[in-house]
């Protein structure tokens, strides 16, 4: 029971810490329009999309989570300019 008790605290505090960042990729391949295909969101450039549905039927759409940022990870330090001391 208390490993039942745990296992939902992490889930509800896995869903609210919010860490989820925005996908890198603003391009996504949609495949098998007439069969309910798959969807692969993995692009950066249009002609990279363009080019792996040639040939096997689909599309390409803008990705509907790609906002431009750069992503970054939690140990990725940003680089700031260095202060001089006065002398």
């Amino acid at each position: 029971m208390r490993l039942v008790v745990a296992i939902l605290a992490a889930l509800c505090a896995g869903s609210v810490l919010d860490t989820a960042k925005a996908d890198p990729y603003p391009w996504c391949a949609v495949y098998g329009v007439t069969s309910g295909g798959g969807t692969n969101c993995y692009f950066m450039t249009l002609a990279q999309c363009q080019a792996t549905v040639s040939g096997i039927g689909g599309f390409c759409e803008h990705n509907n989570f790609y906002d431009g940022r750069p992503v970054t990870t939690p140990g990725e330090v940003v680089a700031r300019p260095r202060k001089r001391e006065p002398r």
